[in-house]
């Protein structure tokens, strides 16, 4: 069973004017299986927390550890991060043009598993995956995430959850920009990836909407850099109800 541990962990990033404290000792544990929400007002470090673990060289971590499966991922590479099984589900994933999203995945693939999938098991485990999450198969010929919509691209990042089967999946906002039809298909993806029971997954949100759809076992309050209250997912319904005005002046910015 693969686990995450984040103990203590503080994060920089220089705005150029300034370095700025973001995140402020954050401790959490996330084992495989598991999914954990967290919730949070804007500016408060939830997606600071997801791009220090995945390695964006904008912030820098000044103070304690990330450990997977006891291996230290910070003294890893990008690239380390994600062969090790580390995957990001960005909230505004970028286009790769002149490589198409067969190409992509296939290489990714190869890269996680070690080896090339076999050319006639791989595009029918790909023409599946796609049939699952309702997207054309024209579009594994296209360039990735190029001219694509908001909901186009947010398929897109969970089919690559489901064919790369991660042990810790990080996914940034991925209800952001989604209408009902496209919230209900991505999240059945992900509940898809969270029963096989191998991959833990941590779900970055401002609402509870997509916590309908993808049921918490925990939920964690962020809130000036720093989980602040933790809870189950009665904890999410009492957020959506009453707001984060009851954390105070910590509810802003982390700064």
């Amino acid at each position: 069973m693969s686990t995450l541990e984040i103990r203590d962990l503080h994060v920089t990033v220089n705005t150029g004017d300034e370095v700025k404290p973001i995140l402020k000792g954050v401790d959490l544990t996330v084992k495989a299986g598991e999914t954990h929400a967290i919730m949070g007002p804007n500016g408060s470090g939830k997606s600071t927390l997801a791009y220090s673990i995945a390695g964006h060289p904008k912030y820098t971590v000044t103070g304690g550890s990330v450990l997977l499966d006891g291996e230290d991922v910070l003294a890893m590479t990008v690239d380390e991060r994600a062969r090790a099984g580390l995957f990001l589900a960005m909230q505004y994933p970028v286009e790769v043009p002149g490589v198409s999203v067969s190409n992509f995945l296939r290489t990714a693939v190869t890269a996680t598993r070690g080896e090339a999938p076999k050319l006639r098991t791989w595009v029918k485990e790909v023409k599946e995956a796609m049939g699952a999450l309702e997207m054309d198969p024209a579009f594994a010929e296209r360039n990735v995430n190029e001219g694509f919509s908001g909901g186009e691209k947010k398929r897109h990042e969970i089919l690559q959850l489901e064919l790369l089967q991660p042990k810790i999946a990080i996914l940034d906002e991925t209800d952001s920009g989604l209408d009902i039809d496209a919230l209900r298909v991505v999240s059945a993806g992900v509940n898809r990836v969270r029963e096989t029971g191998r991959t833990g997954t941590l779900l970055i949100t401002h609402y509870t909407r997509i916590l309908r759809y993808i049921k918490p076992d925990f939920v964690h309050v962020f809130i000036g850099g720093r989980i602040v209250e933790e809870g189950g997912p009665e904890l999410a319904e009492n957020l959506e109800a009453g707001g984060y005005e009851r954390f105070g002046a910590g509810a802003g910015a982390a700064s």
